[in-house]
């Protein structure tokens, strides 16, 4: 077989950019750091490396979103700190208020400084985050949630959802809280509480209720104790119960028209009240476990606000008194409890992102590495093939000079 000077020539130039077409991948691959510059390199690296990418990316955002979930729960813990800093205040000031060696003009005193903390629970209510949206609105963020109505009383206008974020795949966090959730519920240990009728003209003040069978059927119904008194002036008390299904009273079998006994407990239903003090005919208190005596901490405010600011000339205006103070200190309790419960979960949440960042950036590492065995240079290994590379071009470009300069004209 003949082999032509053209034939020679084209392999040694062949030879000679092979070797420099690999010397130069080496070089960019040690200046880039990659092992895989380009998908051709590597198929199915490049492949798989992309998965890795993208999941990367999806942990990025999520870690994005606990970092917006931890803003807007740091901001609603910290308002509902300064919410039951408000409510302890308040307690003490009925507290305070209940003292019977105050008088009217004491009272409006304290009744100055309990209106100034129920601005401050409207606010705190009414708080927005650094986006502008309002904490306890639900979906409606955009409006304040607690407004006052044409009677100047507090009413909310948000829903009862609350916005939530995912901040892992498997995991969608509550974080934010609506407004009928924090100010317009108690706690599911609250106890009874009792109420007396606005238009009691009477002079009963009420203690209690408290439970003293809890295995009593029907103690966790409404009940509502009534005062008559007869043309004799026989002063009785009724019973009744509330029927949810017809949302109607109905008068409790053998609790009708019992002689009433100034300071004697009435015990029905495995519950016990005691009344004191002469009732006036129509008198009505009402009694049931607070959740179903429709919570508002603002009604209550309101409530105790307009008793205050009542002066207590009467016997009976002493008693609407003492008997507005007795529910709003229960009714204080109860909401600190349900703002304190609510709080907690806030700090459970933010417990709970902690972890769920740890566990994050323990995935992030696992993808870094997985990334890097797939894609990264191992610069030992390019250092020699580079060297090596740099050898074989060399002597390519030797053979290529020696064979160009070969001819039989030299030999004649």
């Amino acid at each position: 077989m003949r082999i032509s000077t053209v034939t020679v020539y084209e392999q040694s130039v062949s030879s000679m950019n092979r070797q420099q077409a690999g010397f130069l991948k080496t070089g960019q691959q040690i200046a880039s750091g990659r092992r895989v510059v380009n998908p051709s390199d590597d198929p199915q690296a490049a492949s798989r490396a992309v998965g890795v990418s993208q999941a990367m990316a999806v942990t990025e955002q999520y870690a994005d979103a606990r970092v917006s979930a931890r803003n807007s729960l740091a901001q609603t813990e910290s308002v509902l700190d300064s919410a039951s800093s408000v409510l302890e205040r308040a307690r003490t000031l009925l507290v305070q208020a209940s003292s019977d060696t105050l008088g009217d003009a004491d009272r409006q005193s304290v009744a100055s400084e309990l209106r100034g903390l129920y601005e401050v629970m409207i606010g705190q209510a009414n708080a927005t985050d650094g986006n502008g949206r309002y904490l306890f609105g639900g979906y409606q963020d955009g409006s304040p949630p607690f407004q006052k109505d044409g009677s100047g009383n507090i009413e909310y206008n948000g829903d009862d959802n609350a916005r939530a974020l995912r901040i892992d795949a498997s995991r969608l966090m509550q974080v934010a809280e609506n407004g009928e959730n924090v100010f317009l519920r108690v706690p599911g240990t609250a106890g009874h509480l009792a109420r007396a009728d606005e238009g009691n003209a009477g002079s009963v003040t009420f203690t209690g209720p408290s439970v003293v069978d809890a295995t009593e059927s029907g103690h966790r119904d409404r009940h509502r104790v009534e005062f008559a008194i007869d043309a004799g002036g026989a002063q009785t008390y009724t019973v009744s119960r509330y029927d949810e299904a017809t949302s109607t009273w109905a008068a409790v079998p053998g609790l009708e028209d019992l002689a009433y006994e100034s300071g004697k407990p009435v015990t029905f239903a495995g519950l016990s009240m005691a009344f004191a003090g002469d009732p006036a005919d129509g008198d009505r208190f009402e009694l049931a476990p607070a959740q179903k005596m429709d919570p508002d901490i603002f009604r209550s405010f309101e409530q105790v606000l307009a008793a205050l600011e009542t002066p207590a000339d009467t016997p009976a205006a002493k008693a609407a008194l003492r008997n507005t103070l007795n529910t709003s200190m229960r009714e204080f309790a109860n909401a600190q409890d349900n703002v304190l419960t609510v709080r907690a979960s806030a700090g459970a949440r933010l417990n709970e992102l902690d972890v769920v960042d740890s566990v994050g950036a323990n995935r992030m590492l696992n993808y870094e590495q997985t990334l890097s065995d797939l894609v990264d240079l191992d610069y030992v290994q390019a250092t020699a093939d580079y060297s090596l590379r740099q050898v074989g071009l060399q002597a390519s470009y030797e053979v290529f000079t020696t064979m160009k300069t070969m001819s039989l004209f030299s030999r004649m």
